[in-house]
């Protein structure tokens, strides 16, 4: 289904469901989950852990709170996404690693995503720091990029809420963050709890590399891989651990990989938006394969993130 159709498809079926269509402006992504419609992205693996691309619509089914629901829209070509770097920049990061984690990032913005994608970096420390929105311009990000002095403190999790508002604001359908880190989070004022309920609002998925060198770095406190992989995991994500910066280039090379790989369904929830939390289970017809998704959302109102 080429992306041009996409809008269309949507309101038909918005029609067909009875809801009033609302009118989609350039300002908001066409597959955003809307007054009904939930979108999930779905990523399947064979059981060697392969990615698996082309399969048509009878291999999926979605579940909410347990209950199976039809498929209204699906997609299994590429989908534009809107992606936020989540880029550590404390103390530990000095020297080589931030470096190396700079080559990474402009090869995986750059090479890897598809000229349609669009991008924005925050940059973390003690304090997150928005060092730009959406772009799709090299430029704009390697200027960013020069302006970074490894200091500070780690703070994830502010760093993760600081991204929302942007990712409320995208044009691309699909959404994704990847935090890169190599410490645990010392510094912020929000907690795990207030990520993943964040999270929930969103339609993000989220994506982490864990930098766990096995040098002794005496500057900050060393990556926690199992606090990463709760933020990653609920949303159909993952979090990939390397034991230094020099393999951040392989690793964002798999993470684009997927990337590439993934499906799009939408189904309309029966459940309206009754500000409860809602699970979200995909299966497959080939029990050869698995699907990794979303485990859940909130029924709010779009861009409700702090209801």
């Amino acid at each position: 289904m080429p992306a041009r159709w996409l809008l269309p498809a949507v309101l038909a079926i918005a029609t067909a469901l009875g809801f009033e269509p609302q009118i989609v402006r350039d300002t908001r992504p066409p597959l955003h989950s809307g007054v009904d419609l939930v979108m999930v992205t779905v990523t399947v693996l064979d059981s060697s852990g392969r990615l698996i691309t082309g399969l048509p619509q009878e291999e999926f089914a979605v579940f909410e709170d347990g209950e199976r629901q039809p498929i209204s829209v699906f997609i299994n070509s590429r989908v534009p996404v809107g992606l936020g770097v989540l880029l550590d920049v404390s103390d530990s990061m000095f020297g080589q690693r931030i470096l190396d984690a700079r080559t990474a990032v402009e090869h995986f913005l750059f090479t890897l995503l598809a000229p349609d994608d669009q991008y924005f970096l925050v940059a973390f420390n003690h304090a997150p720091r928005i060092l730009t929105r959406w772009t799709a311009t090299p430029d704009v990000v390697r200027e960013a990029l020069d302006t970074i002095r490894p200091s500070g403190g780690t703070a994830i999790y502010d760093a993760v809420l600081s991204a929302m508002p942007l990712v409320q604001k995208r044009l691309q359908e699909r959404a994704a963050l990847l935090i890169i880190s190599d410490g645990a989070d010392t510094a912020s004022d929000a907690t795990l709890r207030d990520v993943r309920s964040a999270l929930l609002r969103s339609e993000a998925f989220v994506y982490a590399i864990a930098i766990d060198s096995s040098k002794r770095v005496p500057i900050n406190t060393r990556v926690n891989p199992t606090a990463l992989g709760e933020i990653t995991n609920q949303s159909g994500g993952r979090t990939e651990v390397v034991t230094g910066t020099e393999e951040l280039s392989a690793a964002t090379a798999r993470i684009a990989e997927e990337l590439n790989s993934q499906y799009v369904l939408g189904y309309a929830s029966p459940k309206r938006l009754d500000g409860q939390y809602h699970s979200i289970r995909v299966t497959m017809r080939d029990g050869n394969y698995h699907a990794r998704a979303r485990n859940g959302y909130m029924a709010v109102r779009r861009g409700s993130l702090n209801q």
